[in-house]
């Protein structure tokens, strides 16, 4: 007697990779060897190798007119069940996500970089962008990516004697009561 419940629906289609849609992620396509373009809620990202970030930054700003760094972030993608799939991205436990922003341009662009859990140092943009001087220290002291480059990175949130990085999916959280820097005691 045939089967009639199909068998190959456990296999999920390749994502395809998307052509870029705008003149300014083809630019950083075109300029940048492995760069992958993705369109997420009608906005541009570019996915980049990690040694290409601070010449992106560069980039972006001198020929692009970037002139301005919205937010340096960084996800920690330990537990996720499910995980965007970007065609010819390798994915790592780590993201470091950079929004920029153009006023001449109009317009807004994401980059991102993967980064493994057993190498966790991106370039600084400090040096291209004065605002990325106290993002990526809160990316540091919060997730302990390390910025290379970074002019005075240490510290932000926590106290500087404090062991680990709150926001990594392994550290156990409300293991103990945070005192911020500054703070006069646990609330």
């Amino acid at each position: 007697m045939p089967d009639d419940e199909p068998r190959e629906d456990e296999h999920k289609p390749e994502p395809v990779a998307d052509a870029p849609s705008d003149e300014v992620a083809a630019a950083l396509v075109a300029r940048f060897d492995g760069a992958v373009f993705h369109l997420s809620h009608g906005q541009p990202v570019v996915y980049l190798d990690r040694a290409q970030w601070a010449e992106a930054g560069v980039f972006l700003r001198d020929e692009q007119q970037f002139t301005m760094l919205l937010d340096v972030t960084a996800v920690d993608h330990l537990l996720d069940v499910e995980r965007l799939e970007v065609a010819g991205v390798s994915p790592e436990r780590y993201e470091v996500v950079a929004n920029y922003l153009s006023h001449p341009r109009n317009r807004r662009i994401r980059l991102i970089t993967e980064v493994p859990a057993d190498d966790v140092v991106v370039p600084s943009l400090a040096t291209t962008y004065g605002s990325a001087n106290f993002a990526e220290r809160e990316v540091y002291d919060l997730f302990g990516v390390t910025f290379d480059g970074h002019p005075d990175l240490e510290r932000i949130l926590m106290p500087d004697d404090w062991v680990g990085h709150p926001l990594r999916k392994d550290d156990s959280p409300a293991r103990v009561p945070v005192t911020f820097k500054e703070d006069p005691g646990p609330r």
